[in-house]
């Protein structure tokens, strides 16, 4: 197999990345992690590498991807046994929309709770402007786990959907978000998927001068 290699930034702040990460997990693709981190220097490099200069971006076999969602269709195609998508076209079209809505949505959730692994809050103030982007998430959520059977959000096993919602459970454990049980049952089975634990372990053991690079959360 062609060596692959993934542009990051922070495992702590970077929701993107870790999406992008979980993507090649899911395909069973190994990757060489390059991490970055915001200075000069860098920005400068992962301009060179991506115009958007968002990470994660993924190389492999002579392909430069770049973006969560183009990451997911890429490895889609170069992976077709892997189970990405679920094998139902019903359920695959929904776990696309989904996808889509978390990838362009959201902004308020973002921007009142930033991912940040290495917290955790007992009480925290959410900004009412962020309470409709978690209600739908919600309701995304519960529909999903009603209509699938869980205990993730297409069934038995973890798909793009669950990746791209990932940071979402995060945020809601690190704010202490109240949710419903099964999301919050949910958020548990995320947070316990292995390559899951995996990241959040490395996260804790990043230096703090690690900044985040993106211009989103």
């Amino acid at each position: 197999m062609p060596e692959a290699t993934l542009t990051i930034s922070s495992k702590t702040y970077s929701a993107w990345s870790l999406r992008g990460w979980l993507m090649c997990r899911l395909a069973g693709l190994e990757v060489i992690e390059k991490p970055v981190v915001n200075d000069a220097a860098n920005r400068a490099e992962l301009l060179l590498l991506s115009p958007s200069v968002l990470v994660p971006r993924l190389t492999y076999d002579g392909a430069s991807v770049w973006d969560t969602l183009a990451i997911a269709e890429f490895l889609n195609e170069e992976f077709p046994e892997a189970g990405l998508y679920p094998k139902d076209r019903i359920a695959r079209a929904h776990c696309r929309s989904i996808a889509g809505e978390i990838h362009s949505g959201f902004t308020n959730m973002r921007s009142a709770l930033p991912m940040n692994l290495k917290v955790r809050h007992e009480r925290f103030p959410v900004f009412s402007g962020a309470r409709p982007d978690i209600e739908r998430v919600e309701t995304i959520w519960s529909e999903c786990l009603s209509t699938w059977g869980g205990p993730f959000l297409f069934g038995a096993e973890p798909t793009v959907a669950d990746a791209m919602y990932a940071p979402v459970a995060t945020r809601f454990i690190t704010y202490a978000v109240a949710v419903s049980a099964p999301c919050l049952a949910y958020c548990k089975t995320v947070t316990e998927w292995a390559p899951m634990a995996e990241w959040i372990a490395a996260a804790k053991a990043e230096p703090e001068e690690m900044e985040e690079l993106e211009v989103e959360f």
